[in-house]
């Protein structure tokens, strides 16, 4: 039988994470440095909560939305973090995950000729996902020299009358760059006097490491109106596998994203929802543990790849290092493979993020210091061999 499959499916790429976790797995005496996942158990007293929420009968669906006392603490979260204010009643979706809260946003709000700006290097989805939807991508190549920042020229470049949606993806996936908030107040400069739309990613948001703590780009003065912050709970709370995210932003838009979702999912599951209520009311003292911890090992790896020669420059969000691999004369998808076959150490090539991400691989640091150290050690080894 032939099957038919849509083009706007088959012409998707798998993706450049997946490929190298796929062969580490079955790889002997291999280390991985490839998959964005916290090696920290989720903290005891959010999984005694969905515990107690299965032993207590809570497995029913909930409402659409999520359930009102995870969208009342989500709202105070947002305010008492970052000073955004949202109603719990019409201003929050909670979700399967940040890339389902991502999925959702594109497509309530992106249709055939829409233009979707996207800084890159950045996360897989966001181009699959406008591509789905009918949508243009269009990236904006940030670069090493200004820390993969975006600045409001590149902006301003980009724009036409077809832009539809900007995506913020800081702290950034892979590099680990970040926004100050006067580099978004340049940005919101640009935006003003336009109907373009922020989708502002902000899952890394705990993980930033510079002086100035983050900035969500909603509460830049007159841009809550036009930006969807989505965030979740699986990288600062140590809950991948639990699935839950969440989006915050103008009703209108939350009350499209929740069509969809109530099609498509239902609601997020019930179990994470309470896991989730007691993460956010009582974890800001794991939240700060783990944090130092990447830190530390934030500042391990940053070294590690200096001493060895390779330009790097210093990450100051989420748990990535994004050195150059230019050195070498190989490309990335070479470098990854080459390395994975002579040391047995997975990375991920620059060029799964978009094609400016080439010459340079994504590192994960989410990972012990002595598995951090061994694979340096072997990279090393690796780099002394090809330069």
């Amino acid at each position: 039988m032939k099957y038919s499959i849509t083009p706007s499916v088959a012409n998707i790429p798998p993706s450049g994470i997946r490929k190298f976790f796929d062969i580490v797995t079955q790889m002997k005496d291999a280390i991985s440095l490839g998959v964005g996942e916290p090696d920290f158990d989720t903290p005891w007293n959010v999984r005694e909560a969905g515990i107690q929420s299965l032993e207590s009968g809570q497995t029913y669906y909930t409402s659409n939305l999520g359930l009102k006392e995870l969208r009342t603490e989500l709202s105070g979260y947002l305010n008492r973090k970052y000073g955004t204010s949202y109603d719990a009643d019409d201003e929050i979706l909670v979700t399967v995950g940040g890339s389902e809260a991502i999925d959702l946003l594109i497509r309530a709000v992106i249709g055939p000729g829409d233009e979707v700006l996207i800084p890159e290097p950045s996360f897989v989805c966001y181009q699959p996902c406008t591509a789905l939807a009918g949508g243009t991508p269009v990236p904006i190549v940030t670069t090493a020299e200004n820390e993969f920042r975006l600045t409001p020229e590149q902006l301003k470049e980009k724009i036409t009358d077809k832009t539809k949606l900007l995506i913020l993806p800081f702290p950034n996936n892979p590099t680990g760059g970040i926004m100050f908030r006067k580099d978004y107040e340049a940005i919101a400069d640009v935006l003003r006097g336009t109907d373009i739309l922020v989708m502002s990613d902000e899952i890394y948001s705990e993980l930033n490491y510079s002086d100035e703590p983050h900035t969500s780009f909603a509460s830049i003065d007159g841009m809550w109106e036009r930006t969807v912050t989505v965030n979740g709970f699986s990288k600062a709370f140590a809950m991948t596998g639990w699935r839950l995210g969440y989006a915050a932003g103008p009703s209108e838009i939350i009350a499209a994203m929740t069509k969809i979702h109530q099609y498509a999912i239902m609601s997020a599951p019930t179990t994470s929802q309470y896991a989730a209520i007691e993460a956010l009311r009582n974890c800001d003292d794991d939240v700060a543990d783990m944090k130092a911890e990447y830190n530390r090992r934030r500042k391990i790896m940053l070294n590690g790849f200096r001493e060895m020669g390779l330009d790097c420059f210093e990450p100051l969000g989420a748990f990535y290092v994004f050195p150059s691999i230019q050195k070498t004369g190989l490309t990335s998808e070479e470098f990854c493979s080459k390395l994975l076959e002579e040391e047995k150490v997975a990375v991920v090539p620059g060029n799964a993020f978009g094609a400016s991400g080439e010459g340079f691989v994504r590192c994960c640091y989410a990972y012990s210091s002595e598995h951090i150290e061994e694979a340096l050690k072997r990279i090393k080894k690796f780099v002394e061999r090809h330069i």
